[in-house]
């Protein structure tokens, strides 16, 4: 029997099924932050239920954190108050964490780049963007905080089986797009709700040229077209990634692990419930101009108008446009910003920076905009400065931060001000998404940084060499 790549891994992880019944599904390894995992610690502790294996945990700080340079003393009491309690309930419970100065980072930037995250496993964390992980082919999705305590507590979920879904990439990207344009086409394709119950493999060319980070971008935003999670069937960029990284397979367990990661591909004649074809020979930057991702165009094109919509569309164009404060019919291009965004679990990566840096070389910042740069966690920042890369940030007038979760959410220290427009390298722009009142427009790292040198949205290709 041909199977996908998503059902290999799926009946690999069977506890036990029962028709009618959810399946028994087991859980290799899960991540923890500070805000999701409270209310869970609370249940097994007043259970009285052990951890199933601490081993197979490890948790971070990352989403209420502050970027600035003096992070110590955080303000905002909710947030301090979630930072203590996570502290406190790995030290109690002895679960490995990195703190700042050991390792901090966002929990899906710090995962991959320590080989915590490998083929084959199935992922959690009680955060939505945990397909991110999908990119080395492994089963990765978001849970709620019962589910954390259920995971602590067994080791397991209940869960029903996923559909599939086949997305080909076709092509190859034009100078100034990338993968975060590819992902945002097929969200602007499908809708947000157009993976709704399925497990995405992404194929296709342009898949198999992509590095890691441009595939962990495409994986992550997997949850904006509804999907449950998104997987890339693993190859040797997968496992040149992995090799000697901290918690990689070693010595003969590599070539061991290795010949196991080769067989995770999805066999010839296997059957998915939907396909979807996305053609990236003539695509263009993307940008988004309403309040979800869906509501995204290429950088040349107008805004939407209401003649050209379903009933049920232009109420919802009417809505965006009012809160974006937009202008149906409207270029996108040209449109002002006062903030610019690089960083989040997308896009936060040391080839992002590089990418923007590149962009920035020689050039300044705006003066109408404050650019915040904020690496995915302590290791891309050390890199960054190991390159010279904060230096060119400095130079162009960007602010250069501390790792976190920093502007993709309006839960920090860093906020965008009520009607004022930010571009950003994030996955979501819903309203308030970045601070109440706040306008978010989604971009590529490098739209961004080029935006963020005229003040306004405009297409990065100009600025590439």
């Amino acid at each position: 029997m041909s199977l996908t790549l998503f059902e290999k891994i799926w009946n690999e992880h069977i506890v036990r099924e029962e028709k009618g019944y959810p399946t028994i599904f087991a859980i290799d390894f899960m991540l923890l932050h500070e805000v999701t995992s409270a209310q869970a610690f609370d249940t097994i502790r007043e259970r009285g239920i052990p951890l199933f294996d601490k081993d197979r945990l490890l948790a971070t700080l990352d989403h209420s954190i502050p970027t600035r340079k003096n992070r110590l003393k955080i303000f905002n009491e909710s947030a301090r108050i979630q930072v203590d309690t996570l502290r406190k309930n790995v030290k109690e419970f002895n679960i490995p964490f990195y703190d700042y100065g050991k390792g901090q980072g966002i929990v899906h930037v710090i995962g991959p780049e320590y080989g915590l995250t490998q083929p084959g496993m199935t992922i959690v964390c009680g955060d939505s963007h945990t397909s991110t992980h999908g990119a080395f082919g492994a089963l990765s999705f978001g849970i709620g905080t019962s589910e954390v305590a259920t995971v602590l507590a067994t080791g397991c979920l209940l869960q029903k089986k996923p559909k599939t879904m086949r997305v080909e990439f076709r092509g190859s990207f034009n100078p100034g797009v990338y993968a975060k344009d590819a992902i945002l086409k097929l969200i602007q394709t499908i809708g947000i709700g157009g993976a709704n119950g399925h497990v995405i493999e992404y194929t296709g060319e342009a898949i198999r040229n992509m590095r890691m980070d441009e595939r962990m971008t495409i994986c992550n935003m997997s949850i904006e077209c509804g999907a449950r999670a998104g997987l890339i069937a693993p190859d040797e960029i997968t496992f040149e990634y992995l090799k000697e990284k901290r918690f990689s397979p070693k010595n003969d367990k590599w070539q061991e692990a290795c010949n196991y990661w080769n067989s995770l591909k999805s066999d010839t004649g296997c059957k998915y419930d939907t396909e979807v074809t996305i053609n990236l020979n003539n695509l263009k930057p993307i940008v988004t101009w309403g309040t979800n991702p869906e509501e995204g165009l290429e950088i040349d094109q107008t805004i939407p108008k209401l003649s050209d919509l379903s009933q049920e569309k232009k109420t919802s164009l009417e809505k965006s446009l009012s809160y974006m404060g937009l202008t149906a019919g409207k270029k996108i291009e040209g449109t002002k910003i006062q903030w610019a965004f690089l960083g989040s679990c997308t896009n936060g990566r040391i080839e992002d920076l590089r990418i923007a840096a590149e962009i920035l070389k020689g050039n300044k910042v705006h003066k109408n905009v404050t650019f915040y740069v904020v690496p995915g966690s302590e290791t891309v920042r050390e890199q960054a400065i190991k390159e010279g890369l904060d230096k060119i940030f400095k130079t162009a007038g960007a602010d250069f931060r501390m790792p976190g979760c920093s502007m993709c959410l309006g839960m920090n220290d860093d906020k965008v001000p009520a009607k004022e427009r930010c571009i950003s390298s994030s996955n979501r722009n819903f309203i308030g998404r970045q601070g109440p009142g706040s306008r978010t427009h989604l971009a590529s790292p490098a739209t961004v940084a080029a935006s963020a040198i005229e003040g306004k949205i405009i297409n990065c290709e100009k600025y590439l060499s």
